[in-house]
């Protein structure tokens, strides 16, 4: 029988995809046609684009060094951390399709949503089986 992938495996495919999507987000200007990431952008620069950016860089690092240092441990605080995570992404992964519906063409981070959609749910799933292990 197949082994089954361990919640830290998901968690850190999970925030590599993250990274692929902040890159999409980014290259295609999200704060230019998204003014609720324009305005959370804001508080970080005057320029937009800059303040998403490093917005982008903080979650993906703040995403490793989930893995690298808080992965160590099977503790209560980091299976919250997965949870966290895995929710954001699974509402991430819904919304861009929507949005992309909605405005009937292409919205930066429809591309990669999907994967953020569908590895975010394997995680919850590993994450309730093993709860229960």
């Amino acid at each position: 029988m197949p082994q089954k992938p361990r919640p830290q495996f998901l968690f850190l495919a999970l925030v590599l995809i993250q990274a692929v999507h902040s890159a999409e987000e980014v290259a295609g200007r999200l704060p230019d046609v998204f003014p609720p990431a324009r305005f959370i952008s804001g508080l970080v620069s005057h320029d937009p684009q800059f303040g998403f950016l490093i917005l982008n860089v903080l979650i993906v690092v703040f995403g490793i060094w989930c893995v690298v240092f808080a992965m160590r441990r099977n503790s209560a605080a980091t299976r919250a951390l997965m949870w966290g995570w895995a929710v954001a992404e699974l509402i991430n992964g819904v919304t861009h399709p929507v949005w992309t519906i909605v405005q009937r063409s292409y919205t930066p981070g429809v591309l990669t949503a999907p994967l953020l959609f569908v590895t975010a749910a394997l995680l919850i799933g590993q994450l309730r089986r093993s709860a229960h292990d």
